[in-house]
């Protein structure tokens, strides 16, 4: 039988699982485990109280906060209410997290904390839809008082009395949630505008929970790092749809600055991150590589040439003669088998990259030291996935095949098309774009790409950020800026050039690695700023332009480049909670510095 609701999937798995462990956190230096009961007697109490509290079904609450198990808690409790849960980015400003509530009519908003709460206190008088604020994490907030918030110990006592005393009611609207019922709003990056609320269905997230896992399994034995936010598809493909699906374990970050130690502790068998995340850890190997004896330098060197060699092969889909083979393993047992361990990477038998392009560089540096890192493609309107590659069938330069039961197909204009039982029901409220969106059947990507003889999927770029040159070439930004990316000195890029003569870019560059460059070789500064106008440090990514250009056409290469003097933050609106650039306003906030590259 096919379980079609996230309600009746929940309960399943608690029934089949019961004392093991679904989740852990860590709390005061020790990891306290919580089992499947303790997680559904939970989501259990947060649904019985909102239910008693007025929600109706169908309608919508809103979790703001970090990665934790009391998120998730509140998010299947909802859904079991019948509810829709609704996300909202930990590092929104006020105006946004306004938006959100504000857009969503929810009824009820779960704060994690004093920083959270502030939010709401900025615009509580603008949003009289909500009926009640509640607070899981109450240090600094032993003495406020409000008659609109209450504590989340409140909200499970007054669950579990509510239950007690007459189970039907939550009992009841769990057995009514059909598969078309909306589960959850995912409100998009809102790179080109105003964030739209994505509406999943139940469908959408139970298909999606078995596809995902259906050419690469995961099973009840695995284990998996939460720390991308939890309102974002990606997060939830693992921490939620699979996660109650396949019954593996959740391991909550303690905070994102200790992300590194705890991956090392937990050492996950399942890992996934966007390309950012991917792109540090390979500049970080390679930066500890450069304070390396001579020999540690060669041997290193050495291992890695065998290892690309290796990967070269398998990501063409040619065989790998035996006497590379034995080198590998060889290579593998002196080098990288030590050095996956040190980035708790040793257990990890398949790894994601995913929510932007990924430089096939970078793919192939992992797929060298023995990580199957693959890539993916999908979108919060197709709830996360549309092409993904297999386990030793990773193919340079592609997001692999579509998943079984996704259908793709190229339009004219080069577009992306998808159909699937996973593409999303519409846009909250905004029946214009959701008509712009879906037609005939087929969800419009926004992105540009083919399909090669293997039935493999590239993307090239998104649609609206592809530039025409002034000499009426076609350039495609991203494949440039993920070869720039690559360098462990620049952190993004973002490439100039519509209606222009040549092409230019903005750089912003790795501060870690650069300030190790410069004290390395005795640069001096004083500021962030004083770093980006160093003549040293601009030959230096000079060096880096000029090594991408060695690679690209003539009419690819970037002719001049700037290197930002800030760097960019999610809270100016510069970049999305997914680390992705808002390239529109880039192009505002520092058109005098464009400007300038085309002037002198």
């Amino acid at each position: 039988m096919t379980i079609e609701t996230a309600a009746l999937m929940f309960k399943t798995t608690v029934e089949k699982y019961g004392d093991r462990t679904a989740m852990r956190k860590k709390e005061y230096g020790l990891w306290r485990d919580i089992s499947w009961n303790e997680y559904y007697e939970q989501a259990r109490a947060v649904g019985a109280a909102l239910i008693s509290m007025g929600l109706e079904a169908g309608e919508c609450v809103s979790i703001i906060g970090d990665n934790c198990p009391e998120w998730v808690i509140i998010d299947m409790g909802v859904q079991c209410a019948g509810g829709v849960a609704v996300g909202v980015y930990s590092t929104n400003a006020w105006p946004q997290v306004e938006y959100v509530i504000s857009n969503s009519d929810s009824k009820f908003f779960f704060v994690e904390n004093e920083e959270q709460l502030d939010k709401w206190l900025q615009f509580r008088d603008n949003v009289p839809c909500l009926k009640k604020v509640i607070v899981w994490d109450l240090e600094g907030l032993r003495h406020f008082e409000d008659e609109m918030v209450m504590t989340f110990d409140a909200l499970l006592e007054m669950g579990r009395k509510t239950y007690q005393k007459d189970p039907g009611p939550f009992d009841t609207r769990m057995r009514q949630v059909t598969p078309e019922d909306v589960s959850m709003l995912i409100y998009t990056s809102g790179t080109t505008g105003p964030p739209k609320g994505a509406m999943l269905t139940h469908r959408n997230l139970m298909w999606m929970g078995q596809a995902i896992t259906r050419e690469n399994p995961m099973s009840d034995q695995d284990e998996v790092l939460s720390f991308l936010p939890l309102c974002h598809v990606f997060e939830q493909l693992f921490s939620v749809m699979g996660h109650i699906t396949h019954g593996y374990t959740v391991n909550f970050i303690e905070n994102l600055d200790t992300v590194t130690d705890n991956m090392i502790e937990v050492s996950p068998t399942v890992g996934y991150a966007v390309p950012r995340i991917w792109e540090k850890y390979l500049s970080a190997v390679y930066i500890r590589m450069s304070d390396a004896t001579w020999f540690k330098k060669l041997v290193f060197g050495l291992a890695l040439k065998i290892g690309k060699k290796r990967a070269t092969l398998m990501m063409n889909f040619k065989p790998v003669p035996f006497a590379l083979e034995m080198l590998y393993k060889l290579a593998h047992f002196a080098v990288f088998r030590k050095l996956k361990e040190r980035m708790g990477f040793d257990r990890m038998r398949i790894a994601y990259s995913g929510a932007a392009p990924i430089s096939p560089d970078v793919l192939h540096f992992f797929q060298s030291i023995g990580v199957n890192l693959i890539e993916g493609y999908g979108q919060t309107e197709d709830t996360g996935v549309t092409c993904v590659s297999r386990v030793g069938r990773v193919k340079f330069g592609t997001v692999g095949p579509p998943i079984t039961g996704t259908e793709v197909k190229i339009a004219e204009d080069g577009e992306i098309l998808v159909k699937s039982p996973s593409v999303f029901k519409g846009y909250y409220k905004n029946p214009e774009a959701t008509a712009e969106t879906i037609k005939d059947g087929w969800l419009y990507s926004g992105d540009v790409g083919q399909i090669d003889e293997d039935g493999y999927l590239r993307i090239t770029d998104r649609k609206k950020d592809i530039i025409v040159t002034a000499g009426g070439k076609n350039i495609t930004p991203q494949y440039i800026e993920n070869k720039l990316k690559f360098s462990p000195y620049i952190n993004d890029a973002v490439v100039i050039g519509d209606k222009r003569k040549y092409i230019t870019a903005l750089i912003m560059i790795d501060e870690d690695n650069v300030v190790k460059y410069a004290q390395d070789n005795k640069i001096q500064f004083s500021t962030y700023k004083d770093l980006t106008r160093s003549p040293e440090i601009n030959r230096l990514i000079q060096k880096e332009v000029d090594t991408v250009n060695e690679t690209l056409a003539r009419v690819e290469q970037i002719k001049k480049f700037t290197i930002l003097p800030k760097k960019l933050y999610e809270e100016d609106g510069e970049v999305t909670p997914t680390m992705k650039v808002k390239r529109n306003y880039v192009n505002k906030a520092f058109g005098d510095l464009i400007e300038a590259m085309y002037k002198r």
